[in-house]
Parts: structure tokens; sequence; C-alpha cells
């Protein structure tokens, strides 16, 4: 089944241009049919669907979904809109970034798909580097994997200058052990959210992504 029109994307769109609260407010009917309800009821399928691949997903699309407002307090960019809409399904829902899962965001340019870790704890990065470090060919093989590799790429993220001495000798072969995040994202067109199979080739690239997420997340504890 199809959620989403053309009239989503135009929305989006017209938002990238008219990013105040008075054009809000005056296509605030649009947004919540064209944009808002129709993602809640995809983000529902969508967890229903994937809750097959967990031992749990306890989840509501309320726990999933992120907020189309702006914090703006910290930012001197006062746009009080995202132009983007997105979700976090994983075990945690929005609020747990670290548990494996997928982060999917719609745009007025394109759909992504993002999995990995983003945010480490000192810790966390420290028993993620050990992990690796002691399982350096079984990371390289998951990482050098086709399928992974002709969906997302390779592991992206920011990297530590420095790391502690006792990692020094495996970044030489493994330079991803510098990487103090660990995500990596595919990018399709926009017009994929207008597909009838969408969930279905969601829940396929989640499968492709997975065996990494399960590996990095494994390693953190």
């Amino acid at each position: 089944m199809a959620y989403f029109s053309n009239e989503t994307i135009a929305f989006l769109k017209q938002l990238e241009k008219n990013n105040n609260r008075d054009w809000f407010n005056a296509h605030k009917q649009d947004y919540l049919d064209h944009v808002k309800n129709p993602f809640e009821t995809f983000i529902g399928d969508l967890i229903e669907a994937m809750s097959v691949h967990f031992e749990s997903l306890p989840i509501t699309p309320k726990d999933a979904i992120f907020r189309i407002y702006r914090d703006v307090r910290f930012s001197k960019d006062k746009s009080p809109y995202k132009t983007k809409i997105s979700a976090l399904v994983s075990p945690g829902g929005r609020k747990n970034r670290t548990m494996p899962g997928i982060y999917l965001e719609f745009s007025p340019n394109d759909m992504r798909i993002y999995s990995g870790l983003y945010a480490l704890e000192t810790k966390e990065l420290y028993n993620l580097r050990s992990h690796i470090s002691h399982n350096l060919k079984a990371f390289d093989e998951l990482i050098h994997n086709d399928a992974f590799v002709k969906e997302f790429g390779e592991i992206r993220g920011e990297k530590n200058k420095r790391i502690p001495q006792e990692f020094e000798d495996d970044a030489q072969h493994q330079p991803l052990m510098y990487n103090k995040q660990f995500y990596f994202f595919t990018s399709w067109p926009k017009e994929t959210i207008l597909k009838d199979n969408v969930i279905e080739k969601i829940t396929e690239t989640y499968l492709i992504a997975k065996p990494i997420s399960d590996f990095l997340y494994e390693g953190i504890f």
C-alpha cells in the first residue's frame, strides 16, 4: 500500500522555502493530512513488519517518531521546523540511540536509511575498540560483505586523532579503530516513499545492516 503522495513531497519542499510559523500555521491541515498522520500509520506498520526480526520491539509510533519542531535554544539557525520527517525504529525508540535498529528520514531531496552507532559514551567507545581489536577478522568480513558495500558503502563517523596506546597496532590494520562514531547510511530517490513496497524495501535493507549493527552493539558492553 502507498502511504504517501506527491503532496507529501510538495509540503516538505514548500516548508524548506517557507520555514516560519505563519506559513506553517496556514498550512497546518496539509501537514496533518499529507505528512504527520500518514507517517504515523507508516511507522506503525513498519514496526509491525520489523518486529519479527527482534527479540522484542515494544514501541509505538510515538516512541519512534521525532518531532518536526526544532530546538533552537542553542542554535544560530532559528528556523522553527525541520524540513524532514524522521524516526528511530529500535527496541529503545528515539530516546535510546545506542540500541540496534534503523533511523530513517524523508526530506524534499531524498530518503535515507541509517544504522550503526552514533553517540557513544567514553566507556562504550573503549569497549567497542577492544571488541574490534579481539575480532579483527570477523569485523573485516562484515564491513567488506558484498551486500553491505553495495547498499551502504562504508562505515562513517568522526575520528579521534589519538586512541589508547593498546589499540595503535591494530589501528595500523584497521583505521576504523580511530572512529568515535560507527554509522552508515544509504540514500534513495525521494519518490521511494511513494512506492507500494517501501516497507518491504526498508526491511530488506535492515537485514543487510543487521550483522554489523549487532556486532557493534555487542561490543559496547
